[in-house]
């Protein structure tokens, strides 16, 4: 039996392009850190590289290989905190190596192959903040001009190798309420703030949330809740953050509408709309339970087509365990080149 690594070309360099990837500490607001291993690797590539800083610290990269015919993309931000990575035999371990700096290596390495086979027309485009605001996304409409002649763009997130059929939108909200402070002795002298926004969040609980069969089930989660100042002192304020994925014919503003106290505010942080993507006959298509800055991205290409696919599952991304396997990640070059092949296939 092969040893794992001779059981693909390119699955050595890899690893070690991923392990350096991965050593550079690029969460969200400190992207520009990655510049340091990721220039000389597009360097080597013989790129043509630009990089733009949106704000101080933070970047966005775009690297072409003569005129675009397709545009290859991905995040160089990770979510905190910095994980450094480590290597247990065919898997590496750390933040990034899947979300998203194993999808940088499975595009570039796929773009490595087809200038090996003599083929030229390829961009990639890193951008900074997917996991925040996305402010990489906006800022690289800037550069909208070098695409006119692009016919799609591959957006690497992990989706297991498939390719996503669109995704949920997101509503980021802050919900507030505000109460009235009195001894705890005296309840009755005033009014729970965290009564009164629990009682909220549990009437939007409470009701059934629309299913789309392409986009799968609406969800949201209640990340973070704070109140009142002291145990013996009713809470005179109390405050959440709620992140929905919304599907078409959504409920989720009507339900948070519906049940707010008096007095209560809603606060949107950032709200993006859903989004659906092409099937393209021959790959493995599946619904993506999480975002991206595709719906944004694809804006660069004159007919806004969009692949969303790369190795790796979502299910480890963002944890302390995220990994990927190697043969995954390989697996992703493949993938990659099929998918570039595909609409690059009646060019000479």
């Amino acid at each position: 039996m092969e040893s794992p690594s001779t059981q693909h070309p390119l699955t050595e360099m890899a690893m070690a392009m991923l392990v350096e990837l991965c050593s550079q500490d690029s969460t969200s607001g400190r992207e520009s850190s990655i510049l340091k291993a990721l220039l000389p690797m597009l360097e080597r590539m013989g790129a043509r590289v630009e990089v733009r800083e949106p704000v101080h610290g933070r970047c966005n990269v775009l690297a072409t290989w003569g005129e675009p015919k397709v545009l290859f993309s991905t995040h160089l931000d990770t979510v905190p905190p910095f994980i450094p990575p480590r290597v247990e035999g065919n898997r590496v371990y750390g933040r990034g190596s899947c979300d998203a700096k194993g999808q940088i290596v499975a595009q570039l390495l796929a773009i490595h192959s087809l200038l090996a086979q003599g083929k030229t027309g390829f961009a990639w485009l890193g951008v900074a903040g997917e996991e925040t605001d996305s402010i990489g996304a906006q800022d690289a409409q800037r550069w909208k001009d070098r695409f006119l002649n692009c016919r799609a763009l591959i957006n690497g997130e992990p989706t297991e190798l498939k390719l996503g059929t669109g995704q949920r939108g997101l509503e980021s909200v802050v919900i507030r309420c505000k109460g009235q402070a009195a001894h705890s002795g005296s309840p009755e002298l005033g009014r729970s703030a965290i009564a009164d926004l629990l009682a909220w969040i549990q009437g939007i609980k409470s009701q059934p949330s629309p299913v789309d069969p392409h986009l799968g089930p609406e969800v949201w989660n209640l990340g973070i809740i704070q109140g009142g100042e002291a145990v013996n002192v009713i809470p005179a304020q109390a405050e959440a953050r709620i992140l929905a994925r919304t599907v078409p014919g959504t409920t989720f503003w009507d339900l948070l509408m519906g049940y707010q106290p008096e007095g209560a505010s809603v606060e949107s942080i950032l709200s993006e709309p859903w989004d659906r993507y092409p099937e393209i006959p021959g790959f493995d298509h599946a619904p993506m339970p999480f975002g991206s800055d595709a719906p944004s991205l694809r804006k660069l290409i004159p007919d806004r087509t969009v692949v969303l696919a790369g190795p790796g599952t979502i299910r480890v991304a963002h944890t302390d365990d995220e990994h990927i396997d190697l043969e995954d990640l390989t697996a992703g070059i493949e993938l990659n080149l099929r998918l570039a092949s595909h609409f690059m296939e009646d060019l000479p």
